[in-house]
């Protein structure tokens, strides 16, 4: 992978999903971002996935204002964390212009790290918070689509715009996602080539005007980088190989693709328009002032012994 290469012929892309927040970026973020403004990425939406990763997601987002965003919500691995202030919590973290969607929410029977009756209790929480704000759905669906789409379904005419991130799924589950008007976020489980060759079959269906292109970071790497990365980390500065992935199994020039993914991504989240000229400066994070900073309530909190769930900040994928 060489992002000044690949930048060639591309002009600027948003990674609508990546988990900055995540304790593998803690020490080189800075740089992590400096990559990703080499490989053209100049935007990004930080994903938040429970109350504290939420919370520090906005907070980074806070110190480079037009470049990075952030959602707020809770991620269904996490569901039993939420109680009947989480809306409160959520609404707080709207109040800053960075916060531009709500989620990562949704269902994950993969694992049940958290019961189902609280997935769904929490997921339609989060919906109605989402209408009440008027935010767009940030949304996630694993090994639980039709009940997943069930819920939806009774929700989708109540809000403004929602997308499926990081969709996995068959040609069955991809109609269902369009037909409630949904967008596509689309990861590096393109690039699989033992779980993802399906999708480079069926990615033609998705409309031009509801495509998008994510990380994920620091999951998902794509398995066909060349040559491989000695870190299985996943950045930002690898969309563009995603894109690449993206533009051939459409049959379509990756810059039409960019361009498209690109316009998408800033009308979904309603992101302030860049001028040319802000391209060409790289991500750089302003210094931590103390009083911008919303304290999470769980940075400090130790885990209870025997505690094997995902960090607070990295549910698993």
């Amino acid at each position: 992978m060489n992002p000044e290469k690949d930048a060639l012929v591309i002009e600027s892309l948003i990674d609508i999903g990546a988990n900055l927040s995540h304790e593998s970026f803690a020490k080189d973020l800075n740089a992590a971002l400096e990559r990703a403004h080499l490989a053209q990425v100049h935007r990004i939406v930080i994903t938040g996935a429970c109350e504290a990763s939420s919370i520090e997601a906005a907070n980074i987002a806070r110190r480079a204002p037009k470049r990075l965003f952030s959602t707020a919500g809770v991620h269904p691995h996490h569901a039993n964390e939420w109680h009947a202030r989480s809306d409160q919590a959520i609404e707080r973290l709207i109040e800053g212009d960075e916060v531009v969607a709500i989620g990562e929410t949704g269902l994950d029977f993969n694992r049940d790290f958290s019961p189902r009756a609280k997935q769904e209790y929490a997921f339609e929480a989060q919906l109605e918070l989402a209408q009440s704000l008027g935010l767009p759905v940030f949304l996630h669906a694993r090994d639980a689509f039709d009940r997943f789409i069930a819920i939806l379904g009774q929700w989708r005419h109540r809000l403004s715009k929602a997308v499926i991130h990081c969709f996995t799924g068959n040609a069955r589950e991809l109609d269902a996602c369009l037909d409630l008007d949904l967008h596509v976020g689309i990861t590096g489980w393109i690039c699989d080539e033992r779980r993802g060759l399906h999708l480079r079959e069926i990615i033609d269906r998705i409309p031009e005007d509801r495509l998008m292109i994510e990380t994920d970071a620091p999951y998902l790497l794509p398995r066909d980088l060349d040559p491989a990365p000695d870190s299985r980390r996943n950045e930002p500065m690898h969309l563009p190989h995603i894109l690449h992935r993206v533009a051939k199994s459409i049959q379509r020039p990756a810059a039409e693709v960019a361009r498209a993914t690109t316009g998408n991504a800033q009308d979904f989240f309603s992101l302030p328009e860049l001028d040319p000229s802000e391209n060409l400066h790289p991500i750089r994070l302003d210094p931590i002032h103390p009083e911008s900073s919303t304290p999470s309530p769980s940075q400090s909190a130790a885990r209870a012994p025997g505690d094997t769930r995902p960090h607070s900040g990295a549910p698993d994928r």
